[in-house]
């Protein structure tokens, strides 16, 4: 059972297909000590992504059902923080699945859609065929990347912004399934703009999704329309009277708690410096993130090996549960002035306030008269 074929697997045993940008920048020695020293790690383990999901979905939920019964409002809004935290978690795991090679854990994607993708109304087929684009060696950074912006290069306002916004993702989510879904069946011009533009997890506002084919074709109509009956089931369940609209609200707040939790570790989960430019293997490495151990407080916000992000973008095949040894290992064979070390920080606060840095400083430049 395994990952998708390392990046840096692919880079060091398939010289040819490297551009002349990517021959002169990537620091070899790094790409081959990674494929080497971890080639025994992509082996996912099943039990631990099983009790793992598990385990999150049900603190979560737990945690969501004992917010909307306590009366006590501290208690309440605690409660709710743990199943934003929980849920949060539980999610994360859609970025595993876009890795996990088809059929190597039977029933793993129906279960994680069940438990969490389709409830939270956020199920797989919006990441699935988008995330992948992101990790094409040639599209990292630029327009045709779905999950980029070069933020650290635009205006001041855009940091906060990118968070603040994530807060209507239930809405624009209620909208998009309860609405658009059953709408666009029925009007073909509206479903060619729901797919294009509605249909994944992106923060590019310039890219547009391509219709579905073959088997995500299938499971994306079952995933949309189990959904779609989901969201209308509770606005209705609600309208009716018979889910509590406090209850209701609550629900709302903790699902988009923890799409803002998501949307902050994304803000640093990159550097966001490319100004479209196709990027080397390294270059790409280092536009990225690491916050390894000893940190804590990385394992609640950027949960499911997402700590280690710069090293999942240098080794995408390798699973989460097992990035923690392949830093390890990489950082034991390689010298202390090695280019690996340079994607690793310390902490959250700091890369948000580089950003903001990096934005403002931007701005300023870019005001005529200034100097260049």
């Amino acid at each position: 059972m395994k990952h998708s074929p390392s990046l840096a697997a692919e880079a060091a045993t398939s010289p040819d297909t490297v551009t002349a940008k990517a021959s002169t920048f990537d620091d070899n020695e790094l790409i081959r000590t990674a494929a080497k020293v971890t080639r025994d790690l992509n082996a996912v383990r099943p039990l631990i992504y099983w009790s793992d999901l598990l385990a999150s979905a049900v603190v979560g939920y737990g945690a969501m059902a004992t917010a909307i019964m306590l009366e006590n409002i501290g208690f309440a809004v605690l409660a709710a923080v743990v199943s934003i935290l929980a849920l949060y978690r539980a999610g994360s795991f859609i970025h595993e699945l876009t890795h996990i090679r088809r059929g190597s854990m039977r029933g793993f994607h129906f279960g994680w859609n069940a438990l969490i993708g389709v409830p939270l109304l956020l199920p797989s087929f919006m990441y699935e065929g988008i995330h992948n684009l992101h990790h094409a060696r040639t599209r990292y950074g630029t327009i045709e990347d779905p999950e980029y912006l070069p933020l650290a290069l635009m205006k001041s306002y855009t940091v906060p912004l990118f968070v603040l916004v994530s807060a209507l993702a239930p809405v624009g989510l209620f909208i998009r399934y309860a609405l658009l879904a059953p709408l666009s069946a029925i009007i073909p011009p509206l479903r060619k703009i729901v797919v294009e533009r509605y249909s994944g997890l992106i923060i590019n506002p310039e890219f547009r999704r391509r219709p579905p084919e073959g088997d995500l074709k299938k499971q994306w109509y079952a995933q949309e329309i189990a959904a779609s009956i989901w969201a209308i089931a509770l606005l209705i369940a609600v309208a009716t009277g018979f889910l509590p609209m406090r209850a209701f609200l609550i629900m709302v707040a903790i699902a988009a708690g923890s799409v803002v939790l998501n949307q902050i570790r994304t803000l640093v989960a990159h550097l966001w410096e490319n100004d479209g430019e196709v990027m080397s293997v390294t270059e790409q490495y280092l536009d990225s993130v690491n916050v390894p151990p000893p940190a804590f407080l990385p394992a609640l916000w950027a949960p499911v090996g997402l700590r280690y992000h710069a090293l999942h973008h240098l080794l995408p095949g390798v699973p989460y549960h097992a990035l923690g040894e392949a830093h390890r290992r990489i950082a034991e064979a390689l010298p202390k002035d090695s280019t690996y070390y340079r994607a690793n920080h310390t902490s959250l606060w700091g890369l948000v306030a580089g950003l903001v840095r990096g934005s403002s400083g931007h701005a300023a430049s870019s005001q005529p008269g200034s100097a260049n």
